[in-house]
């Protein structure tokens, strides 16, 4: 590979970098090619982009990067694949499921919405995060309970006191 070649390469990985809030390292190295080709189906399956790169490329882009990735650029050794997607728990549940019928990939780091995850332990707690959306749903859902409550209240009590004070009207005339 040539110097240009190289530099282009660590420009794409900076700009991809810069674009995906959600970033995995796995390793699949041993992987026969069927098994491989079967994880990148699932992958795209699940709207997960998946690239083989080079560490030293790699780690070239997330020093020429604006964000801060700790401890990450540590785990770049050995066979690397990297993972973006839109929500941050979907790749970490698409290699669990994976690992099923497969050893492999092994979850290198994560880079999740700014937070740093480094080592394969850390996959199920990356599997309970919840994305924006559903902490956004949440949110809602707690935000509009007490209100249901205080209106449900309201018209409850609304028309108790309401039968009260047609009893004293009545009492009165």
């Amino acid at each position: 590979m040539t110097r240009e070649e190289k530099s282009q390469v660590i420009e794409d990985l900076t700009a991809e970098l810069a674009n995906n809030a959600n970033i995995y390292l796995a390793d699949i190295s041993g992987l026969n090619a069927g098994t491989t080709s079967d994880l990148r189906r699932a992958a795209f399956k699940a709207n997960v982009k998946m690239a083989v790169v080079k560490n030293t490329l790699l780690a070239k882009a997330m020093e020429a990067s604006e964000r801060d990735f700790g401890n990450l650029p540590s785990v770049l050794k050995g066979n690397t694949s990297v993972m973006y997607s839109e929500t941050g728990n979907v790749p970490a549940k698409l290699i669990k499921t994976f690992r099923k019928k497969a050893e492999k990939p092994l979850l290198k780091g994560a880079f999740i919405e700014e937070a740093v995850y480094i080592g394969d332990d850390q996959l199920d707690m990356l599997v309970d995060i919840k994305s924006k959306e559903e902490l956004l749903g949440e949110i809602v859902g707690l935000l509009q309970s007490p209100a249901k409550n205080v209106v449900s209240a309201l018209k409850s009590s609304g028309g108790k006191l309401a039968g009260i004070l047609k009893t004293l009207s009545e009492k009165e005339g």
